[in-house]
């Protein structure tokens, strides 16, 4: 699977379990990036942040991937990182969004809004 499809069906992940203010953030063309694309969301809560997750990964898998290479800050519950290599998905909590700002720190990086 592609990066791009991997992050349509990482997006489908998200959208299932009712994520908002879904970005797309395309980093190919930026020099030393860690990873091909971002998929960046917010949740209302540390439930509703466990479920897109766990909708993510079911996603992936059902599509035919595995699961990620890396899953960190489950226990936290207020930033979900989920490495799939050539896509990284990011699960935060509204205010955890605003603090770390993602999408100012990859300002370079061609970003689409799903929803």
């Amino acid at each position: 699977m592609t990066a791009e499809e991997l992050s349509k069906v990482i997006i489908k992940g998200m959208e299932e379990k009712k994520a908002s203010d879904i970005i797309l953030m395309d980093l190919r063309h930026i020099k030393n990036s860690v990873t091909d694309f971002f998929v960046i969301c917010s949740g209302n809560s540390d439930t509703q942040l466990d479920a897109i997750s766990d909708s993510i990964e079911e996603q992936v898998i059902k599509a035919g991937d595995k699961g990620p290479w890396r899953n960190e800050g489950k226990n936290s519950r207020n930033w979900i990182l989920m490495d799939y290599v050539d896509v990284v998905a990011h699960i935060f909590l509204k205010d955890k969004r605003e603090f770390y700002g993602l999408e100012d720190l990859w300002g370079d990086a061609k970003v689409t809004h799903i929803g």
